[in-house]
């Protein structure tokens, strides 16, 4: 099992990793009924990218010695209607090191290829942006 939840009412459920135990809360965003006090399931889709792709080039950069640590990623998820759904999520990535280009192509093609950006329905518009030292 990977994880569970409990519905804790008021649109908010309690998620717990089993390998680890770490919990965390969404609730749903106010567009949608809720107190929008946490993170929502679709925000998580939208942060789960970003970290997959940070994790799949911390992944590159270890085996490679490259400097990536503080990296940061700001998200932004673009909800639609007729169905709700996510739509586009836009990722902008600063890096704090500069890196020569071989490097950075390497770095962008991991970040394009990660687990989840493949999991994502096509019609998601994955709008990825590198900001290079």
């Amino acid at each position: 099992m990977t994880a569970s939840i409990i519905y804790q009412g008021n649109l908010r459920n309690l998620c717990t990793h089993s390998a680890s135990s770490t919990t965390l809360i969404t609730d749903a965003p106010t567009d949608n009924q809720g107190q929008g006090a946490s993170f929502s399931p679709t925000d998580l889709v939208a942060t789960a990218l970003a970290a997959c792709m940070l994790t799949i080039m911390g992944i590159k950069a270890n085996e490679n010695q490259w400097n990536i640590v503080d990296t940061e990623v700001q998200i932004t998820k673009i909800m639609g209607t007729d169905p709700r759904r996510i739509t586009e999520i836009k990722i902008d990535l600063f890096f704090k090191e500069k890196l020569d280009h071989k490097t950075m192509r390497i770095l962008e093609n991991c970040a394009k290829t990660c687990p989840v950006a493949y999991s994502l329905h096509p019609d998601i518009n994955q709008n990825v942006k590198f900001h290079w030292l």
